[in-house]
């Protein structure tokens, strides 16, 4: 009996053919396992989900408005597109937008451990880096999308102060519900209504329900990295006008970022639902740089600043971010005032996780609630504004790569 064996030129033409074979099953396995995986996501909440793949990589693109730690909703979307499978020889690319705008991208490489291992979770490098991804997968069609949907966000607030000798502290608690719909990708309006509910002698103006902010904001992503918001409206601290914020990280090292602002505003406030505003308007600017220390998750800043009464100074800031808190001192120092500093805090209000149901209005509280004490007791310099109801150090700090990373790292 003999035994037959195939030739090399042979057994080079029966791998040829089996390879042309099974390429193709392999991307319609490829194709239904992206499919299947976008869909769990939707299913889990996330909204704006995309997906997309070529040559070099599969592309996912994600936006928690779930669960109010945005480091806990990217673990959890990373958690579940990890364990739906990852494709194979190629990279595995997660770009996490806000309001349909790219902010970070979090990327797998391939390695011989890539499967469904959640020691694997560790191994997402985090940047604000997106390529040219965003440019492939967002012609993609988008699935639960967050456009024309709305928010009821009641955004509790204490406001206090101590100026006079025969009261402790003048006190001041509302309730401010607000109306946030998302429009086009970037824009949203918000429109806010003050309702008093404990005035100790804070402010006579402050007895009657008023409106709060009333804004229009579009957030946008220029060439080199360079994220900005522009909102024009009724800001707080009865300022209206314009507003316009960038900001760029440094490419070679992303823990250095710079910073810069820019307001045209005029005084105006409210008596009741009654406007009294002044046509004289003022320039406001800020211009700085920061360096992120990611053991500790603390930002340091410092900048140069214009403040609402024309006073100019200089102002350091050191923030250190937790999960559920974020806590920061300041000290400032002007041209014609004396320093002044304090510290500021914020704090995550539950419920922690809020999902959607379609298109029906969600109510929820306000993201977190926070308190800026001012030692100096300054009443009228370094005054400054906040264009947006939901702009704290804390929400300022929620699409940090470095943030995002210990996030994923200390729960996974």
């Amino acid at each position: 009996m003999k035994l037959k064996f195939f030739s090399k030129q042979a057994f080079k033409r029966w791998m040829f053919l089996m390879v042309i074979a099974i390429l193709p099953w392999m991307t319609v396995i490829g194709q239904i396992g992206g499919e299947c995986t976008a869909e769990e996501l939707v299913q889990l909440g996330f909204e704006n989900v995309r997906w997309a793949e070529n040559d070099a990589e599969r592309i996912y693109t994600i936006e928690n408005n779930v669960y109010k730690a945005n480091g806990v909703g990217i673990a959890k979307a990373i958690e579940t597109i990890q364990k739906s499978g990852l494709p194979t020889n190629k990279r595995c690319k997660v770009i996490v937008t806000n309001l349909d705008i790219p902010e970070i991208a979090l990327t797998y490489h391939p390695s011989s451990c890539d499967s469904i291992s959640d020691n694997g979770l560790r191994n997402w490098q985090t940047s604000y880096e997106i390529g040219n991804s965003w440019k492939e997968v967002k012609k993609e069609k988008i699935k639960n999308s967050s456009r024309y949907k709305v928010d009821i966000v009641v955004y509790p607030q204490l406001s206090y102060k101590n100026l006079i000798i025969t009261q402790i502290y003048q006190a001041l608690f509302t309730l401010n519900p607000a109306i946030e719909v998302s429009l086009l990708p970037g824009m949203k309006f918000t429109g806010q209504i003050i309702v008093p509910i404990y005035n100790d002698g804070y402010s006579i103006y402050s007895d009657r329900v008023h409106p709060g902010y009333i804004t229009l904001s579009q957030q946008f992503r220029l060439p080199y990295n360079i994220k900005g918001k522009a909102t024009i409206g009724y800001f707080n601290a009865d300022r209206y006008g314009a507003d316009l914020m960038l900001f760029r990280p440094f490419k070679a090292d992303e823990r250095f970022s710079l910073e810069g602002r820019v307001g045209l505003v005029g005084i105006g406030y409210w008596d009741g639902f009654k406007l009294h505003y002044d046509t004289d308007m003022n320039w406001t600017w800020t211009v700085g740089a920061n360096f992120y220390w990611p053991r500790y998750n603390t930002q340091f800043s410092l900048k140069g600043e214009q403040y609402l009464m024309g006073d100019r100074g200089v102002k350091f800031e050191m923030t250190r971010h937790y999960r559920y808190a974020s806590i920061g001192f300041y000290a400032m120092k002007g041209k014609d005032a004396n320093s002044n500093g304090g510290f500021r805090f914020q704090v995550l209000l539950p419920p922690y996780k809020q999902k959607r149901h379609k298109l029906i209005p969600r109510v929820s509280t306000s993201y977190n609630m926070g308190i800026a004490y001012n030692a100096g007791n300054e009443q009228y310099y370094y005054r400054q504004y906040r264009s947006e109801a939901n702009e704290n150090i804390m929400n300022n700090n929620r699409f940090n790569p470095y943030f995002i990373k210990t996030e994923i790292n200390n729960n996974y």
